[in-house]
């Protein structure tokens, strides 16, 4: 039983960087999911893919899983540059403006 820890990207949705300050463990699913004939649901007889811990820092998350005996894998996300422009928002109304400035 292999668990997976990491830290969830941002949502597409949203612009800033909410909900993704805690670590995660999820265990990868060892049995594939299976659909339903009659009513076409998936589903699958793996319960422990149901478990999803959230830990406040990487090491936390680490230790859980050496103290409980379980196999992890560590996924480090790819942190992005921050786009923040010089002079900021307010510099696209600024009075002392060098060139014009057009859309």
């Amino acid at each position: 039983m292999l668990a997976r820890i990491y830290q969830p990207a941002r949502n597409a949705m949203q612009s800033g960087q909410a909900k993704t300050r805690q670590w995660v463990l999820e265990f990868v699913p060892e049995k594939r999911r299976d659909v339903d004939p009659l009513m076409g649901w998936t589903s699958s007889a793996d319960m422990n893919s149901q478990v999803r811990l959230t830990f406040d820092s990487k090491e936390a998350a680490i230790e859980y899983a050496t103290e409980n005996g379980i196999a992890y894998r560590v996924d480090d996300p790819h942190k992005r540059k921050p786009m923040v422009r010089a002079g900021g928002y307010g510099e696209n109304f600024a009075t002392n403006r060098r060139r014009v400035w057009t859309h």
